[in-house]
């Protein structure tokens, strides 16, 4: 039988019994200042913001969530700043010495040691004919002598012209691979160099041939003035030829800018020669002062190192060549101190451009990049390619170049199915016999 002092009321079996102790409820943790309805307190460890102020907002991670560009390399793929495309310039002669710096330095020696060969060489080979010659013929053979200095002069001239588009288009390549997070030895990018070569050393001899008749024309001018004028129009014949001097200076610096990117469209996009000049004045066109600050400041930066590490040496010689020979005397004594001071002065300035060839180029390299990032969103083409890459895919086209200029691959033709012998045309039966008509 039930007890009657056991009942209870339905759903009330967790109920305390008469005379029993209530447990109290455990006290609300207290709410951290600052924290409105509905906020959770501060885990274990952490410090409560500071009072009146609110938490700032934890990053969100998904799909609709701002990520910052990725830095595969030398700089975020994104359009540059004009400070990161200075020292980005330096950092890519920073971060691979050996192919930029040693390929830049060993061009310059090899520079001056033909300069030095074929200039040296030529004028003794031609001074001791004149020398060597009978009186009656002194003259004749001195113009020769001449004629055949100036001439071997045109080699080095020549082989910088090559030399310079050479190292212009390599560290332009280097360049692009370092934004990409990839640094080359000399034989890979001579091997992207490749099939390019020719346009660059062209596009470089049309320029060096465009400087050097603008220069003929004002020495011209000013010759003319002098030789024919008489009087005062020997004054107006040289005030033109300054005025004439300043406006082409003034129209190849405007031309210089515009032009600037040329061989970088040449390397990256391997386009042609006529192609690249458009490209260049395309996106140039709406960016010139832009390109013309970053390429003059380079030229000016360059320019004032080289003279001021290689004006200590020449001061340094200079007052120890007195001390050696103070009444003026040429002996021995000044002839080598001379011949050293000179060597080591060559020396200094080619390390210098060796590092100036670097910088210029990689400047002018990343201001291409920059300006395809903002015309034409070359920066997520970029990013698609570092992250195809990080997946592990091999065989990624080129993402400097437009899908319009990828190779395209040769599709193989497949060879035609071979037949059974009994389904083969009679003329094809290999016994000349006939056989069944084909089902």
């Amino acid at each position: 039988m039930t007890d009657p002092n056991d009942w209870a009321a339905p759903g009330a079996q967790d109920a305390p019994r008469w005379g029993e102790r209530v447990p109290s409820a455990p006290p609300a943790p207290p709410s951290a200042p600052g924290a409105g309805p509905g906020q959770q307190p501060p885990a274990y460890g952490q410090q409560p913001p500071a009072y009146g102020l609110q938490a700032a907002p934890q990053p969100q991670f998904g799909p609709g969530a701002w990520t910052p560009p990725p830095r595969p390399g030398l700089l975020p793929l994104r359009p540059f700043t004009f400070g990161e495309i200075l020292s980005a310039s330096f950092q890519v002669f920073r971060r691979n010495p050996r192919t930029t710096f040693g390929t830049a330095l060993l061009a310059q020696v090899v520079l001056l040691v033909v300069t030095v060969g074929a200039a040296g060489g030529s004028a003794f080979f031609a001074f001791s004919r004149v020398e060597s010659a009978l009186p009656e013929d002194r003259d004749a053979v001195a113009a020769g002598a001449v004629a055949t200095v100036v001439l071997a002069t045109l080699v080095p001239v020549l082989l910088t012209v090559v030399v310079s588009a050479l190292l212009q288009g390599l560290f332009v390549l280097e360049t692009s691979r370092q934004l990409l997070g990839e640094r080359l030895r000399l034989g890979g990018l001579w091997t992207l160099a490749r099939g390019r070569i020719g346009a660059l050393t062209g596009w470089s001899a049309l320029l060096t041939l465009a400087y050097l008749v603008a220069a003929g024309l004002v020495v011209g001018v000013v010759a003319i003035g002098v030789v024919v004028g008489t009087g005062p129009s020997i004054g107006v014949g040289i005030g033109v030829g300054v005025l004439l001097g300043l406006g082409l200076v003034v129209l190849g610096v405007w031309l210089t800018v515009k032009l600037s990117l040329v061989p970088s469209a040449l390397m990256l996009e391997r386009m042609p020669l006529r192609a690249a000049v458009a490209r260049s004045w395309s996106l140039v066109r709406s960016s010139f002062w832009r390109t013309f600050g970053v390429v003059a400041l380079v030229f000016v930066m360059i320019q004032i190192a080289t003279q001021v590490v290689t004006a200590p040496f020449s001061l340094l010689f200079g007052v120890f060549g007195s001390l050696i020979s103070p009444t003026g005397d040429v002996d021995g004594s000044a002839i080598a101190v001379a011949a050293v001071a000179y060597v080591l002065t060559i020396a200094v300035s080619a390390v210098v451009t060796a590092i100036g060839s670097v910088v210029q180029a990689a400047s002018v390299g990343l201001v291409y990049v920059d300006r395809r990032m903002r015309t034409e969103g070359l920066d997520l083409e970029l990013v698609r390619h570092v992250e195809a890459r990080g997946r592990g895919q091999v065989d990624l086209p080129d993402p400097w170049r437009s899908p319009a200029q990828q190779p395209q691959p040769q599709q193989q033709q497949q060879p035609a199915p071979q037949l059974p012998e009994q389904h083969r045309p009679e003329q094809h039966r290999p016994d000349g016999q006939g056989g069944a008509p084909l089902q």
